[in-house]
């Protein structure tokens, strides 16, 4: 096991490495300067001008400053933002945020493709199968901008169930509703998942030995045939979160939400670098140790499974 994690953690080592000079890459390459935004309308004095580009390290070669910066990244230091903000507190301030509605969201999803799948599987063919499949089919057929905005018209506007907007008051209740959507919006993908492996589990020889032992339904629903057809949910899942940690902006952007999705689009509106790469960078570290946390949930959910 602790072979398996550290070989793991050896390969994200290059994707680490790739990440980061692939996003310095396309921000360095971004057209315009990004010093010239902040003057606005103003014609900057050259002599200014040259002291901010040396300032932020702009004045050297793409190789230089992509160096420069895995420097101060081994040390901590993340960058400061062109206001002289430090990316790092930024990051720590906008963070929990996201992290907050995505769990919110992941927990909803999880909960929704368990249950539905399950139940679907177990009635495969039947009248609750079918309905289930068709609202599936809708949801999956809408564009979660559209469902976002249809549900902040109907339900925070017209029906006032919910805050229309979150703001600076990021707490659980304000954001349920934007977590609610995009749970409904990708929970679709696990709930096909669980039902075609619940499915499948019931026609598998450990089921059917476990019914000829005697054991009851209500017994091997959730012992043999829910607990083995957890894992492509599992991996469905962990997919989800980390794409929802990266892909928050349209949501934070149409709920006024202070996460990382509101900071990072803001950040590529200006071009800073600092603020760009250091955020992608450390999304792409969580997103690899939550998909190593997931692969060694795989021994827990089917104990066939084992690490070399």
């Amino acid at each position: 096991m602790l072979m398996y994690v550290g070989r793991r953690l050896l390969q994200a080592i290059p994707v680490f490495f790739g990440t980061t000079f692939l996003i310095y890459f396309m921000v360095f390459s971004m057209p315009g300067n990004p010093v010239l935004a902040l003057f606005g309308d103003k014609t900057p004095n050259p002599a200014v001008l040259q002291r901010v580009m040396e300032q932020y390290n702009l004045d050297k070669p793409f190789i230089v400053q992509y160096f420069l910066y895995l420097k101060n990244l081994v040390t901590g230091n993340l960058g400061v933002t062109f206001s002289g903000r430090n990316v790092s507190d930024i990051f720590a301030r906008a963070f929990p945020v996201t992290l907050k509605l995505v769990i919110m969201a992941v927990v909803i999803e999880l909960l929704l493709s368990v249950v539905i799948g399950l139940i679907s599987g177990l009635r495969k063919g039947r009248v609750l199968d079918h309905s289930n499949l068709i609202v599936a089919l809708v949801l999956s057929s809408v564009p979660p901008f559209v469902a976002l905005f249809v549900a902040q018209y109907f339900i925070g506007i017209k029906l006032n169930w919910a805050p229309v907007t979150v703001g600076a008051n990021a707490t659980y209740p304000a954001m349920l509703l934007p977590a609610i959507v995009i749970a409904l919006t990708i929970y679709v993908t696990g709930m096909r998942l669980m039902r075609g492996s619940v499915i499948e589990a019931q026609s598998a020889e450990y089921v059917r030995t476990a019914a000829a032992k005697g054991l009851t339904r209500r017994r091997i629903i959730p012992v043999h045939i829910a607990r083995n057809s957890l894992i492509p949910v599992m991996t469905n899942t962990a997919a989800s979160f980390g794409g929802l940690i990266a892909g928050t902006t349209v949501t934070e952007g149409i709920f006024n939400i202070p996460g990382i999705g509101n900071v990072l689009f803001k950040a590529i509106i200006l071009g800073e670098n600092a603020t760009i790469v250091s955020f992608v960078t450390i999304l792409t570290v969580l997103y690899v140790l939550v998909n190593i946390l997931v692969d060694l949930l795989y021994a827990v959910l089917d104990p066939r499974i084992r690490y070399v």
